[in-house]
């Protein structure tokens, strides 16, 4: 199945695959779009609306039956496209509140808080949608669900939570009238290394998101 006739008429739009590529194509355009830094003053709620929606592909994907692929194994998709310019741009748009802390399993008791950042995730994010996309524009249809739902559990779906959970709370501040707390509530008796308490620090000394958002156009 070419680009071309990836919305073909011919297809049932009530069809759960068609669905499911309908939605993470959606989120690959937009995220793209966003990343040529036109708007960056809408940036921040714009992607918290894209990744919304696409954990809620995810979720789908989450609750069906185990998709099993056809063939034993994959078939070559070729090289995955360099995402690195996407991941610079997002990184200088997104600079002052690109760094947040995440719990990455919170069911693993005594876990400590590690830094990440949004424009990592939505770079691996992408990688891993767009794999799948190159199986789904072959017509491998089963082959292209049965990778996203696999890396749904395995990375995306956990990187995707993060994000959101990042970009709300960086909404929320702004919506609230809440700049972000000082330094004070840093625990600087973790053994984290300077270098992430560096990342951390710059993280919760950003106190000033509006103006909108504090973000830079990406030149």
């Amino acid at each position: 199945m070419s680009d071309a006739t990836l919305h073909s008429t011919t297809q049932d739009p009530d069809d759960f695959a068609v669905q499911i590529a309908d939605q993470i194509e959606s989120f690959l355009v937009a995220v793209t779009e966003v990343a040529k830094g036109d708007e960056p003053d809408s940036a921040v709620p714009f992607l918290l609306l894209e990744v919304s929606q696409l954990l809620l592909a995810g979720g789908r994907l989450g609750a069906h039956e185990d998709i099993v692929p056809e063939e034993r194994y994959e078939p070559d998709t070729g090289p995955d496209a360099d995402v690195d310019e996407l991941r610079e741009r997002f990184a200088t748009m997104l600079d002052p509140i690109d760094v947040y802390s995440e719990v990455f399993d919170p069911y693993e008791p005594r876990r400590a808080p590690v830094p990440a950042r949004i424009s990592d995730d939505l770079a691996d994010i992408i990688t891993d949608l767009r794999h799948g996309m190159a199986h789904y524009s072959a017509g491998r249809t089963t082959e292209a669900l049965w990778w996203w739902q696999f890396s749904y559990f395995s990375n995306w779906g956990s990187t995707a939570s993060a994000t959101l959970r990042a970009l709300q709370s960086v909404v929320a501040h702004v919506r609230l009238n809440q700049p972000l707390a000082e330094l004070d509530g840093l625990d600087t008796d973790q053994d984290l290394g300077d270098e992430i308490l560096a990342e951390e620090a710059g993280r919760v000394m950003a106190r000033e998101i509006a103006g909108p958002l504090g973000l830079r156009p990406v030149k």
